[in-house]
């Protein structure tokens, strides 16, 4: 007696590439990906689109998770890539009907673990490429050559039909009562198939809404980068301004200096010219000329002082030239020795963590709970509110203005007496929602 194999749920994993299904495997291969086993060169330094897919006996879909993978230059799985697709899949909302009855959809906009959320994307529901309909029309082709139990309607030929005897004819209001009720049959078939429409248009709408609020961000972000570069143009145009008029008011002041120096020198030489022109012109020679030696002698030896002192001045900035250099130099060479042998130990635990299954997780205001990969590590401790700020779409000045508003949601508007407004305002969760001098601010001071 040969034993016959019996069909079961089985596990599959499919590729997206543009907006088609390009590969396709069972999940012990996809394991053996995911365990560096095997490599993908078709896919080498690509973020790809991919579905993890429950099939029954019957080649129907009973569970699907939408999901995105990484790979590296050399066609292998991220190392930090570790998303529970099974518990997901377990987990997941309803969806739409493909043949088996409602299945569960998991998705970026349909999710029962928030922190996975970033690591999903949505389907495309639209008439052209729907997702869907491609993902249970390749299981229908059995491209993986699974087994399944095939199934036979059963029809029956028309001599197999009989009249009912004539004393049977008062039967007939049972079949009206039968025909009733197959009719109130077909109406909750009718109704079970309407609302899996709606609920169908229903994902499609929420998955609408957050390509939406995707691109708004994306928008906004944008918008916000323009509004900040010609902020800061117009604060140094200020400056700038600001500085030359201070030196416009400098040199006012030193002309005026130099002309009231001028007016004053030259009225004591006209009263010492008048003073000289009432003595003798022998005497007035003989001072002149002794003024004259005196003035040639007080140059010289000052203009010797200056130039020992400048010497001396000369010397001193060239040695301490040669110091700072060389302390420069000291102090560079200690840095980077520190900085390896930090690095070093620091990455080698990291390393040992990473590779021991262990997963770097972070909770932050406005982004919540992220996973950190391994090589975000080192850019995550040195700039963290940069790296929060790209996580939430917005730039780093936005995200800490925000943070400002987010642990203290009052009016920040200074008045004219220094002090603060406080109204309570309501907070923003969102930091790409967040707009600088109007969701922090309260109604009579918004800036529109």
């Amino acid at each position: 007696m040969r034993l016959r194999n019996k069909p079961q749920m089985v596990e599959a994993v499919m590729f997206f590439a543009d907006q088609k299904i390009s590969k396709q495997m069972l999940y012990p291969e996809f394991e053996a990906v995911l365990d560096g086993v095997v490599n993908m060169p078709e896919f080498t330094d690509q973020q790809m689109h991919a579905v993890y897919v429950l099939i029954n006996p019957r080649l129907l879909v009973r569970s699907l998770v939408f999901f995105y993978i990484d790979f590296d230059e050399k066609g292998a799985v991220d190392p930090s890539w570790n998303i529970p697709l099974r518990h997901l899949a377990e987990r997941a909302g309803r969806g739409p009907d493909l043949g088996a009855g409602p299945i569960r959809l998991a998705c970026r906009s349909q999710t029962s673990v928030p922190w996975h959320q970033m690591h999903l994307w949505d389907p495309d529901l639209s008439p052209k490429n729907n997702h869907l309909l491609m993902i249970r029309d390749a299981v229908k082709r059995n491209t993986l050559s699974l087994l399944f139990e095939e199934t036979h309607e059963h029809f029956f030929a028309t001599e197999q039909f009989t009249v009912a005897a004539e004393e049977r004819w008062d039967s007939a209001s049972q079949v009206a009562v039968d025909t009733q009720a197959a009719d109130r049959e077909k109406d909750q078939e009718q109704r079970k198939k309407a609302a899996q429409i709606i609920k169908q248009q229903r994902l499609r709408i929420s998955t609408l809404e957050a390509q939406h609020e995707e691109q708004l961000a994306a928008l906004r972000l944008q918008h916000q980068g323009a509004l900040t570069a010609q902020q800061q143009r117009a604060l140094e145009l200020e400056k700038q301004l600001a500085q030359q008029e201070s030196l416009n008011r400098q040199l006012k002041q030193q002309l005026s200096v130099q002309a009231d120096n001028l007016e004053n020198l030259r009225a004591d030489l006209q009263a010492r010219l008048r003073a000289f022109e009432q003595h003798e012109r022998e005497a007035m020679d003989s001072l002149r000329q002794q003024f004259e030696h005196e003035l040639q002698a007080r140059i010289a030896v000052a203009v010797v002082d200056y130039k020992e002192q400048v010497a001396i001045r000369d010397v001193e900035v060239a040695y301490k030239a040669e110091q700072a250099a060389q302390l420069n130099n000291e102090l560079l060479q200690l840095k980077q020795q520190l900085q390896e042998q930090a690095g070093q130990s620091g990455e080698q635990i990291l390393e040992r963590l990473s590779r021991s299954g262990v997963v770097f997780v972070a909770c932050h205001p406005g982004v919540g709970h992220i996973t950190i990969p391994l090589k975000d590590m080192t850019f995550y401790q040195q700039k963290q509110r940069e790296y929060i700020a790209k996580k939430c779409a917005v730039s780093e000045e936005q995200y800490t203005r925000w943070l400002a508003h987010y642990e203290n949601p009052v009016c920040s508007i200074q008045l004219d007496d220094h002090a603060q407004c406080g109204l309570p305002l309501a907070r923003e969760n969102k930091p790409s929602s967040f707009v600088d001098g109007v969701t922090d601010r309260c109604s009579k001071h918004k800036r529109f």
